[in-house]
């Protein structure tokens, strides 16, 4: 082999610091031990990667075949993926005054063991692997490791391989925008404001055809708060566009592509996709919500698996792609993609919800995987974002939001009124994000949109997670302390939260004493409270129950899943929730009332009655 092969191994001397994930374990590729390695190269060792040039047929994404050999095989032996492939520690920036090169300047984006696909490998030294990659803006290359993760030396290298466009716009993500009649296209490309003109053409089906342009996004590795996204976590995350396609027509079916005009006046395209526009505030129709938290990333290739991610995920994704017809917005409330910090992850999560992203606005929520750290604001002092420190979430995907950094904001879908609110920061009685909530929840015309519905990663309301138990809370402390009043105040109808992974429903509650006693129909006035959900079995690791029994709980599932709202006029909603695996439903009620139910006082939601005539 040629030494160019090798101008990358140098970052094998440097130090690793492994991240932990408090709440989910190691995050994978923080077990690999790089700060360890040593060189070992093997004249009869090999690793070759086919085909070289991936996307030919302008595919977003590409299985690759590996072969492989050692002659001192083992069975820790283990494939690494690197992008870019040359990931030379001459390329790493000192991390403070302190710390000087070399450092780890790429950890793989994946890996797989060598036995994998290839039982035999231990005993013949040859091996195959297909892994599927997706175009990241960059080129690939992959190593052979001995010693397993912990103790890796490094046995050969392959040659490099990319996409034909690395550059290419690519995982189109819809958002509502600012007015119910506005939606954001969000997509990732390498193309810089200097390299080519973003934009998105669009028009109704069958009709006239616009550009509309659109903003550009980047950031830095100083705009990370820690390690490891400012460390081995790094990668350049290209440029995030977002172009504003306004005064749509309610319901109407809109086509739409994203492209780059270059500056050599020639033109770069995505393939063509379309969206339905939303209903206006209180329009009476059909509208669909499917709601969600803490769904993360799968590989379908098998690789990096995480405590079992890969099933819940892989088949939450799926099973939304084939019922994509029959939905009309997803809000996915918190922990996104548990990059925590590895920030390729966020390309391949993009990648992975494409599908339904494209086609539906796809809203999020922040979670504590997307924002905490200490010493930046966040209200949890912890470390569940790598370093990430809400950089990657608030940039990635569009919200509403009057500030990007404060993920609270309200949207207004046909016949409902979503509140959001952000967990990570300050939501406490007093507070900014208080006051916004009230605001609301307060300003809803409940003729027009009936159905109000309160949003949040952590769980405010109620839980029989034993984490909380442990805690005598319940939920998080001082959670519904701030909010139940208002919740009450202003008759939510259902408050979902993620946080806690498995599913469970509630009575209609307040003050921690059921208010009804009906558990799938909700008649009249009968609600006189509020129905808390958790609905954050997405597809992170289970939480469990405890085994102390709870009055206030009707239903609690711990298995993957996730909820759908439908409403049918503005006296009709059916609640269903439905697990992963099959998509079928496993809880479900309705409430049923008119205008005048709503009106109706119930405890703690009127002032005071006077007496005078």
């Amino acid at each position: 082999m040629g030494e160019s092969k090798f101008v990358s191994l140098a970052f094998l001397l440097v130090c690793l610091v492994v991240q932990r994930v408090w709440s989910h374990g190691y995050h994978p590729l923080s077990k690999v031990a790089v700060h360890k390695a040593t060189v070992s190269l093997l004249d009869l060792a090999y690793i070759k990667a086919s085909p070289a040039v991936l996307g030919l047929q302008e595919q977003t994404a590409e299985w690759v075949t590996l072969e492989y050999s050692s002659p001192i095989p083992s069975i820790d032996d283990w494939i690494g993926v690197f992008s870019p492939a040359n990931f030379s520690a001459s390329t790493c920036p000192k991390e403070n005054r302190r710390v000087y090169p070399p450092l780890l300047c790429s950890a793989p984006i994946k890996y797989q063991y060598a036995n994998y696909s290839s039982p035999l490998y231990k005993e013949t030294g040859k091996g195959f692997l297909k892994l599927l990659l997706i175009n990241q803006r960059s080129d690939f290359s992959f190593a052979l490791f001995s010693g397993g993760l912990s103790n890796p030396k490094l046995v050969a290298v392959s040659d490099k391989i990319a996409f034909a466009n690395p550059n290419a716009p690519l995982y189109p993500r819809l958002a509502l925008g600012k007015s119910w009649n506005e939606m954001t296209v969000t997509w990732t490309s390498g193309y810089g404001i200097n390299d080519a003109e973003p934009f998105v053409q669009w028009g109704p089906k069958e009709g006239d055809r616009m550009h509309s342009p659109a903003e550009t996004l980047t950031f830095t590795r100083d705009s990370m708060c820690g390690a490891p996204a400012r460390t081995v976590g790094w990668r350049d995350p290209g440029y995030i566009h977002t172009s504003h396609l306004k005064e749509l027509w309610p319901n109407k079916i809109y086509e739409y592509r994203i492209g780059h005009k270059l500056n050599n006046v020639t033109y770069i395209w995505s393939g063509n996709y379309q969206f339905t526009a939303p209903p206006f505030p209180g329009q009476k129709s059909l509208q669909r919500v499917v709601i969600f938290g803490d769904m993360g990333k799968g590989e379908v290739d098998g690789s990096n698996e995480y405590n079992n991610f890969q099933h819940g995920s892989i088949n939450t994704t799926q099973q939304l792609i084939q019922d994509l017809e029959n939905i009309d917005i997803v809000f996915h409330i918190g922990d996104i993609c548990y990059a925590n910090g590895y920030l390729p992850q966020w390309d391949q999560f993009t990648a992975q919800v494409e599908p339904i992203a494209s086609a539906v606005p796809y809203m999020i929520a922040s979670g504590n995987h997307e924002r905490d750290w200490p010493g930046t604001g966040s209200f949890y002092e912890n470390m569940d974002s790598g370093g990430e420190c809400g950089v990657l979430a608030q940039t990635m995907f569009y919200t509403p939001a009057s500030n990007r950094a404060k993920l609270w904001y309200s949207i207004d879908y046909g016949m409902f009124r979503f509140c959001i609110a952000d967990t990570e920061h300050d939501w406490r009685e007093g507070t900014e994000q208080y006051k916004f909530i009230e605001h609301c929840l307060a300003s809803v015309d409940r003729q027009k949109q009936p159905w109000i519905i309160f949003l949040a990663h952590r769980v405010l309301g109620y839980s029989s997670c034993i984490c909380y138990a442990e805690e005598g809370s319940f939920a998080e402390p001082m959670g519904r302390e701030s909010f139940q009043k208002l919740w009450q105040k202003y008759k939510v109808d259902i408050a979902i939260y993620g946080h806690v992974h498995n599913y469970e429903r509630t009575c209609p509650i307040y003050q921690n004493i059921c208010t009804n006693e009906e558990k799938h129909h909700y008649k009249g006035r009968t609600l006189n409270g509020t129905i808390h959900v958790v609905a954050g079995g997405g597809g992170a690791s289970l939480s469990a129950f405890t085994s102390l029994k709870t009055k206030w709980s009707i239903f609690k599932d711990y298995d993957y899943g996730f909820v759908k709202l439908t409403a049918f006029d503005h006296s009709n909603l059916l609640f269903e929730y439905k697990k992963s695996r099959d998509g079928k439903v496993y809880d479900s009620f309705k409430i049923s009332r008119d205008y005048r139910d709503i009106l109706a006082c119930t405890m703690d939601s009127c002032p005071s009655i006077t007496m005078a005539s």
